[in-house]
């Protein structure tokens, strides 16, 4: 299990609506699952697991490798949709997400599933890109886990931090947030402007998955829309590019109605900037 009192340096900050966080150490073949608690986040579980025959960071269809990022649960799928090879069910991932597809890598399927039933567990490195457990551990993930909301951070090797070291960035995001939502109630396109890159995408994370994102809008900033932020969880990737996920439910003011949403920000030039902001199908 992780050092006590540790928590993976991805997860900046959880909304009370998420129970679960799942962290694969793709290095080390481990998953770990963490619960949210009043005291925090706490781990709970660790399973061993098997990733891609060719490794780790995927890049392209095919490859044979696990991708590496922050994804999201999107379905379960249980033993009777599946072929022997998956064992008792599946839980598939978002990839490739909006930063993967930004970058260009390709693929699809990338789930996490059980093991054939004759085998309790495969070698380290047997998979075609999906994380596989065995199927006693994948049944209790089946079991706990909720779709669309449950994150899921496959990273080379985690780096376990003390909360309190993720207080500044956390803060600062926060900022930046009331930030963009002030300016969009206000309608304050010049300052909306100066916040979203010039690659701006739009959509909904189900074209995303059929290949048929948009294309870029330079600057299609949103019109004016008096809205409040509720449920926000932020989580960060920094290999190979300094991005932030955040999710969160948009609810017009004096409505109770929402909407589950998805912003993607990246660093340019040392500043924040958002190229994605999309409902979560």
């Amino acid at each position: 299990m992780p050092p006590p009192g540790t928590v993976p340096e991805q997860v900046l900050e959880l909304s009370r609506n998420v129970r679960h966080v799942v962290v694969v150490d793709a290095s080390h073949s481990r998953v770990y699952v963490f619960e949210h608690q009043p005291t925090g986040l706490q781990p709970i579980r660790s399973f061993y697991a098997s990733i891609g025959r060719a490794g780790f960071d995927k890049q392209e269809e095919g490859d044979l490798r696990t991708p590496l990022g922050v994804y999201h649960i999107t379905s379960r799928l249980d033993d009777k949709q599946l072929e022997e090879l998956y064992g008792i069910g599946a839980l598939p991932l978002n990839y490739p997400n909006v930063h993967d597809r930004r970058l260009g890598r390709t693929g699809s399927g990338i789930w996490l599933h059980g093991v054939p039933r004759e085998s309790y567990a495969r070698s380290p490195y047997a998979t075609e890109g999906c994380v596989a457990l065995a199927n006693e551990d994948m049944a209790y993930l089946m079991r706990l886990l909720e779709p669309r909301r449950t994150p899921v951070v496959i990273a080379d090797e985690v780096k376990w931090v003390k909360p309190d070291t993720l207080s500044v960035d956390k803060r600062e995001f926060r900022d930046l947030l009331s930030k963009w939502a002030e300016a969009r109630s206000q309608g304050n396109q010049a300052l909306l402007q100066t916040m979203y890159s010039t690659a701006l995408e739009t959509g909904d994370e189900p074209l995303e998955r059929a290949g048929k994102i948009q294309a870029p809008a330079r600057l299609a900033v949103p019109q004016r829309l008096q809205i409040d932020l509720e449920d926000v969880s932020i989580f960060r990737w920094t290999r190979g590019a300094e991005v932030t996920v955040v999710n969160y439910s948009e609810v017009p003011a004096g409505e109770t109605r929402w909407t589950s949403k998805r912003q993607y920000w990246t660093k340019e030039n040392g500043r924040w900037l958002l190229f994605f902001d999309g409902k979560v199908g």
